[in-house]
């Protein structure tokens, strides 16, 4: 029989640091392992496998809603379909930031995987600067992600007041079981040695049905017409968890202005945007969270993407008419 797959759970809310620190740990990798990692996020078109595509791990992407929602089936068909073509020595898991973990960990438990898989520390990603915020606190996904993680991961750490990093050192002591560590970061820069351990299966959600009445998806997302030089872009939006998203996906040949780009990134405050784009002299990824626009070189992509997700509704039309004047050029048709 062959060795079990260490697999982790990597949550956290949105904006809170999570493809950062995978694209950390995927840099520290020994070099003889094997790593896959499964994303899911809440919008459409789906960014952070690109972000994390150039990180020498195999990627499976799940988007446009919630890992657990429904039956789980996607999550599954994703799953099974990663082990089978990365057969990995390790496997992490990224759900959306306003994706629920409880059933996440009951498929990764249940009988059809207790031999494939075995469970490592889950950790959880917290910004210490949201732990007394009542938005975040009594939001019924942060605080399960909280309660099912082992390791509690502090980042942004160089962003937060010591009175709220010491806020939330003393909120942790009601968790029981205790979590195994509070790790304080900045950056996504977790100590691969963390790694090492188990998941304390004693660890229970206290909202274990959120989503329950979410409305049924497809078991694959259908991506409409691929896109073409007669059809170079296409918009998508979705809605769910208490936020909405909007997104794009261009053609690889649409090359935009970076300075108009980071322009349209800054006028427009939203819970996240991050996108994937191809520039003048290459291909850069744009990551706003916080009011903070990060931006970097990237390895050439099949295609680009941009994704705005807010608890307010996004005015469509608007916000469409105001990115196209960030193009540069358009391939003819």
């Amino acid at each position: 029989m062959s060795t079990p797959v260490t697999t982790h759970l990597v949550m956290g809310f949105l904006g809170s640091g999570k493809t950062t620190l995978l694209r950390h740990l995927l840099a520290h990798k020994p070099e003889q392992e094997r790593w896959a990692i499964l994303v899911n996020e809440f919008g459409e078109v789906g960014i952070d496998g690109a972000l994390l595509s150039d990180q020498g791990a195999t990627i499976k992407e799940v988007p446009g809603g919630c890992l657990c929602c429904v039956s789980g089936l996607p999550f599954q068909i994703g799953l099974n379909a990663l082990l089978h073509k990365a057969r990995p020595d390790r496997l992490l898991i990224e759900p959306s930031g306003l994706g629920h973990p409880s059933r996440i960990l009951d498929i990764l438990t249940n009988e059809h995987y207790r031999e494939v898989l075995q469970l490592g520390p889950a950790f959880c990603l917290v910004d210490p600067r949201q732990w007394a915020d009542p938005r975040y606190r009594e939001h019924d996904t942060y605080q399960d992600q909280l309660a099912l993680a082992d390791i509690l991961v502090a980042n942004k750490t160089d962003l937060c007041s010591e009175a709220e990093l010491e806020a939330l050192r003393r909120g942790l002591d009601g968790y029981r079981p205790p979590k195994q560590a509070l790790v304080e970061v900045c950056q996504g820069q977790l100590d691969p040695a963390w790694l090492q351990g188990e998941h304390n299966p004693e660890r229970r959600a206290a909202h274990p049905q959120a989503h329950e009445q979410n409305a049924p998806r497809p078991l694959l997302a259908d991506p409409g017409p691929r896109l073409s030089r007669g059809q170079p872009w296409r918009r998508y939006s979705n809605h769910g968890q208490d936020h909405f998203s909007i997104g794009w996906r261009f053609l690889d040949e649409v090359v935009f202005d970076q300075a108009a780009v980071e322009a349209f990134c800054a006028e427009f405050e939203v819970a996240r945007l991050k996108a994937v784009l191809r520039v003048e002299d290459g291909w850069r990824a744009f990551n706003k969270v916080d009011g903070r626009l990060s931006v970097y070189r990237i390895a050439p992509q099949r295609e680009g993407r941009l994704e705005l997700i807010d608890p307010a509704p996004l005015a469509a039309q608007p916000l469409h008419q105001r990115l196209m004047q960030t193009v540069l050029s358009l391939p003819s048709s």
